[in-house]
């Protein structure tokens, strides 16, 4: 009798393991995985990302309007696995220092400037079960990015890192809107 439960314990294990990673592979043909690189000399910052697709969808705006990504709300920026950033040195964001090394990357959309919260949660895909991944208590650091809503439309979010004079700009494209966090090079 015991052997029979573990082997239907077995059986049920190797269908959901089956089913996860099926659907792992099927939701990431639908949100592509992409990187989002910087580099210069021995200083990299890179990006790894899904990017999911509008599809006449509202993207920003509140939960009675049904956006996908409501105003105020945590965002895995992306899709599939959490957005992950990485950075071969130490940089200067907001007048603070984040030490070099790599991080989950979620954002708090709102309408008039994002949050962009670099988290040591590593690994996780989606929403976690039975919790939030995006847990508070690992945030290394939360800085401001500035918005605007005016752009001609984006159908796929899309990161970019650029340098301007002697920062980096990380933008945020997706809808109508750019969200922008500037990054500085500690020497």
């Amino acid at each position: 009798m015991i052997k029979k439960i573990l082997l239907g314990i077995g059986v049920l294990i190797l269908i959901a393991a089956g089913y996860v990673g099926y659907m792992m592979l099927t939701t990431r043909s639908h949100s592509p995985a992409a990187v989002a690189e910087f580099k210069d000399g021995d200083f990299l910052i890179q990006v790894n990302y899904c990017q999911p697709f509008k599809k006449g969808r509202l993207i920003f705006g509140t939960e009675a309007e049904g956006a996908l990504v409501p105003f105020g709300k945590k965002w895995r920026t992306g899709a599939n696995e959490a957005t992950e950033i990485s950075f071969s040195k130490d940089v200067m964001m907001d007048g603070r220092l984040l030490k070099a090394g790599r991080y989950s990357l979620y954002t708090i959309p709102i309408d008039s400037g994002w949050t962009v919260v670099f988290n040591s949660n590593l690994g996780y895909w989606g929403a976690k079960l039975g919790g939030d991944p995006f847990d508070e208590n690992m945030d290394v650091m939360r800085v401001p990015a500035t918005v605007r809503n005016d752009l001609p439309e984006i159908e796929q979010f899309t990161i970019s890192l650029t340098p301007a004079d002697s920062l980096i700009n990380m933008h945020f494209y997706w809808e109508t809107t750019r969200a922008t966090l500037s990054i500085q090079r500690v020497q």
